[in-house]
């Protein structure tokens, strides 16, 4: 095990940028305008306008030293499980900058945007055969919108046939959370359905729910226990007899790439991250991408308008490619066609790795996963434990230290350099930490990783003090979460007199 030496480091008071502020300093000065200059009304007009004055160096210097405060993908290891956030190859940053590309605007003549609707196609037929589906929309801005985009698709499905006593969506336990909530945005009635003792849905529970009110089962495969429910083709199964359609969450398809297509197990609709699978930027408030795939029979229902292929090439002449709308549609939910800069982004990235490159990828993160979960087992009780995909969880508590919690070892990971897992959740596992390390990471990383999470176990029985004052070699300490959640301060600092001027 790494020998760790930790010194506290000093604590930091970063002055705001108002208060580096000097009457008199300027970063830029402006010519002298070459039109005659307007008189003003006084009464909208302030006196004084409260900008901190600084030099060009001054703002650089102090915004550069803000930003080595801020952890990221490019700087570290990301944990966090249910996220997948791995390494974004830089080279999809370039093609997604290309000025073609970075230029276009939606509402240019499609003689003019070929190329980017050439783009769109050839993803939208990727994705349909990286999941065997027949039919897909790029539209949804990021998962939990796909999820509401398929959810709408469902409950179209059973309207069209005048099948409308149908209003009960089954979510499993361990599914992500924004299932339930897009089922009842959907006016839909959620029914939980548990899991057994190895983390599969209970498929007693099951059959009692499966009934003809069913418009199906949303189901996270794998799921946020990191397990691929060994039975899904029963579940399927089930839900199929019963009249309901079966909702595949794709958010963890990083762990299924070139290995085994939703649809051929048994699923009709279903979403994927393409911030997470297909690495493109994620977090900070986005942009995401979660595209939809159905079954031939609900394409009819898909949100308007898709890319597709208008005329055939013909006379050595390329096809024209233009936007249709499906017969049925629910209507368009986001504007235009959804995130460009998120297609090209996964496009390169695709086209980068080949379907080889797509399965290396889901295998070296199931690996990588299964080789974290070996070594810390032991230090770690792990409830559900058996082989795992891309992620695992791990309970970060000890009946012999009764009073570490799971947080505290979040935030001891902080002062080894790491950043903390997904911390109390999935809900049914009591201090849960959610582990995944993606395949982008070497063995090195994991190695260091592990080697910090044996340390804090040890600390958690030796020097539990040290995990709750963590962290201590932060810029900040550890913050007040829910005062800052319900007392939120957007605006940093302002002069005193400011609400006089």
């Amino acid at each position: 095990m790494t020998d760790f030496k930790l010194t506290e480091a000093p604590k930091i008071v970063e002055p705001t940028i108002y208060e580096l502020s000097s009457p008199g300093r300027t970063g830029v000065t402006y010519p002298d305008p070459d039109v005659p200059r307007a008189k003003l009304p006084d009464e909208l007009l302030r006196k004084v306008i409260p900008l901190p004055e600084l030099s060009e160096v001054d703002v650089i210097r102090h915004f550069v030293k803000l930003s080595t405060f801020n952890y990221s993908v490019d700087s570290g290891f990301y944990p966090l499980g249910s996220c997948t956030m791995k390494y974004n190859p830089k080279i999809n940053e370039d093609t997604a900058r290309l000025p073609g590309f970075a230029n276009l605007h939606p509402l240019q003549p499609i003689e003019t945007t070929q190329g980017a609707l050439m783009l769109m196609y050839q993803l939208q037929e990727w994705l349909k055969e990286i999941s065997g589906f027949d039919a897909i929309t790029l539209q949804p801005a990021a998962g939990a919108h796909g999820e509401f985009v398929g959810v709408l698709v469902m409950r179209a499905y059973h309207r069209d046939r005048n099948d409308n006593k149908r209003t009960k969506m089954l979510i499993p336990d361990s599914a992500h959370g924004t299932n339930p909530a897009t089922s009842a945005m959907s006016g839909l009635k959620v029914v939980q359905i548990p899991s057994d003792e190895r983390g599969n849905v209970d498929l007693e529970a099951l059959r009692a729910e499966a009934d003809d009110t069913l418009v199906g089962m949303m189901l996270t495969n794998p799921n946020t226990l990191g397990l691929f429910d060994e039975n899904v083709e029963e579940v399927c199964r089930i839900v199929h007899e019963a009249g309901g359609l079966m909702y595949g969450d794709g958010a963890n398809m990083n762990a299924l790439l070139g290995i085994a297509k939703m649809a051929d197990l048994g699923f009709d609709v279903m979403h994927y991250n393409l911030h997470k699978t297909f690495s493109t930027p994620h977090g900070g408030g986005g942009p995401g991408s979660g595209p939809v795939v159905v079954t031939a029979e609900l394409a009819q229902f898909l949100p308007a308008p898709i890319v597709a292929v208008v005329e055939e090439e013909a006379d050595g002449l390329p096809p024209l490619y233009g936007l249709v709308d499906p017969s049925k549609t629910v209507g368009r939910v986001k504007a235009f066609n959804g995130h460009f800069g998120m297609f090209v982004r996964a496009f390169t990235y695709i086209a980068m790795h080949g379907p080889d490159g797509l399965r290396d990828i889901s295998e070296y993160a199931v690996l990588n996963a299964n080789y974290l979960l070996t070594r810390l087992r032991d230090a770690y009780h792990v409830p559900y434990d058996r082989i795992c995909m891309h992620e695992f969880v791990a309970e970060g508590r000890w009946k012999d230290a009764p009073d570490i919690h799971a947080l505290d070892v979040a935030k001891r990971l902080m002062d080894y350099g790491f950043h903390p897992p997904t911390n109390y959740f999935p809900l049914i596992v009591h201090e849960a930490l959610m582990i995944e390390p993606t395949e982008t990471e070497n063995k090195g990383t994991l190695d260091a990783f592990v080697d910090a999470m044996l340390k804090i176990a040890d600390e958690a029985h030796t020097s539990p003090n040290l995990l709750h004052e963590a962290p201590t070699r932060t810029p900040f300490g550890r913050l007040d979460e829910v005062k800052a959640a319900k007392e939120l301060i957007l605006c940093c600092w302002l002069p005193e007199d400011y609400g006089n001027q």
